[in-house]
Parts: C-alpha cells; sequence; structure tokens
C-alpha cells in the first residue's frame, strides 16, 4: 500500500459530513467522473456506480462504468472500499490533531500518486477554518 497524508484546516466532523456524501467522491477521487450510489448509500456493502475517465497514449481519453464496493466504514474515522475495474484497494483514515484541525491518511494498493493527488485534492476543498 502506498499513503499519502495532508493536513486539513477543517474539524473531523466537517471532513467526515464531506466524505460520506457520495457525490462528492467525483470532486476529490483522480479518475472519477460520476458516482450512483446504490440505495444503501454510505455504508458497508454498499455498491455504488461509477464513471471513470482514462488516458491511453494510443486510444486517448475514454470513459468506462466501474462498480465500487464500500467494505468498511468507521464513522469519523475510516473509509475504506474497492474498485472493480482497477482493481484498486483505498483507505482514507481520519485523526483530529486540534479542534479546527484533521490529518487525511490516504492509501491505496496502486500507484502513490494517486493518493497524493487525493490528499491534494481533500486539503483543497475542506478548509473550512482557513481565514481569508
Amino acid at each position: 500500500m502506498t499513503c499519502a497524508e495532508r493536513e486539513l484546516l477543517a474539524s473531523r466532523s466537517d471532513v467526515w459530513a464531506f466524505l460520506a456524501e457520495p457525490y462528492h467522491l467525483a470532486d476529490w477521487w483522480p479518475g472519477i467522473t460520476g458516482v450512483h450510489p446504490d440505495r444503501r448509500g454510505f455504508a458497508p456493502g454498499a455498491r455504488w456506480q461509477v464513471r471513470a475517465s482514462t488516458s491511453n497514449l494510443f486510444v486517448g481519453r475514454r470513459s468506462r462504468d466501474s462498480l465500487l464496493l464500500i467494505r468498511d466504514v468507521d464513522p469519523f474515522e475510516r473509509w475504506s472500499w474497492h474498485l472493480l475495474a482497477q482493481k484498486l484497494d483505498v483507505e482514507v483514515r481520519l485523526r483530529a490533531v486540534a479542534e479546527e484541525r484533521t490529518v487525511v491518511r490516504v492509501c491505496t494498493s496502486g500507484r502513490r500518486r494517486l493518493a497524493e493527488t487525493a490528499a491534494s485534492r481533500l486539503y483543497d476543498l475542506c478548509q473550512t477554518a482557513a481565514s481569508l
């Protein structure tokens, strides 16, 4: 597993609320462009249809559908899932370091760049405590 960590300027509950909304996955996970959650929503055993965009030197940019299986959800602590088409395992962990600061740790069974990109996108999207 390869991992990346970022400290977010947001409370753990705010970050968790963002992660727990299935439609936000396309905002921060690299390559995911759309999500259609099943009736279970954000729960262990749920199966979400996701649209993924891939790029290849020979065929260019393509979209394809895949299935995301939610394995575990420990509220405010951890979320893990598996993307079938990409054969990718993912785990996201949250740890509060202060009232308005949370460390997010993203681990994947794939390339390190995936974890780094996802953590950076979460950083960009979850800055609720940042002063302007």
